[in-house]
């Protein structure tokens, strides 16, 4: 089961993103291409799932992309690691929620790698840190699934500008912070986008 693993050095437009991936999807569906594992960044955007709420914009001045993905609103751009894939469900188990763990514990696994405990939450999807007796989350995920491929991704805060936040409510959640690995612990994060590639693959194949 052949996985491509794409990265790209420069920030990707968002909607061209999504555009890849749309075909993508397309070409696996008919037989034509091998699944995707994609490392980018985003240059800034605030993207709007299916399920948000026209009242989590606090700020209306921001450039917001209604998108198809599940979920609400989040923030993309510099400092952040951007994990996009188009995975076949139908080679593995049609389960989605299994393949939302999976994703969970991929980011989880990945960041024990520099010593940051994270935690998945039933309630609220994404990865949750306990910091300075805070909860905050430090990745989100969003996926969408068509004809049993799953599509769209997840994005780790490694030291993007959080103010951007002030301007949604984040996912919908109001009485949790949003913070990113800089903040919990200042090192080196480079190899971070190979750790991900390695858990992810690996955790795929099982």
């Amino acid at each position: 089961m052949k996985i491509e693993i794409k990265k790209s050095t420069k920030p990707v437009k968002y909607q061209d993103a999504i555009n890849f991936l749309e075909n993508r999807l397309i070409e696996i569906n008919s037989g034509k291409n091998n699944e995707l594992i994609w490392i980018l960044e985003h240059e800034e955007v605030f993207t709007a799932g299916t399920s948000y709420k026209s009242e989590e914009v606090l700020n209306n001045e921001i450039n917001l992309v209604k998108t198809n993905r599940g979920g609400k609103i989040t923030y993309h751009g510099p400092g952040q690691l951007i994990c996009y894939f188009v995975i076949d469900l139908k080679k593995r188990e049609k389960d989605i929620r299994k393949f939302i763990t999976l994703i969970e514990k991929t980011i989880i696994q990945s960041l024990l790698e520099f010593n940051i405990k994270t935690f998945g939450d039933p309630k609220n999807i994404g990865i949750w840190i306990k910091h300075n007796d805070e909860i905050s989350k430090v990745a989100a995920i969003g996926v969408r699934v068509s004809k049993w491929i799953a599509y769209h991704g997840f994005a780790i805060n490694i030291d993007n500008d959080l103010n951007n936040y002030k301007k949604i409510i984040p996912c919908g959640i109001s009485d949790k912070g949003v913070t990113n690995l800089k903040m919990i612990n200042n090192q080196n994060y480079e190899n971070l986008k190979d750790i991900v590639i390695d858990k992810f693959s690996k955790n795929l194949e099982v």
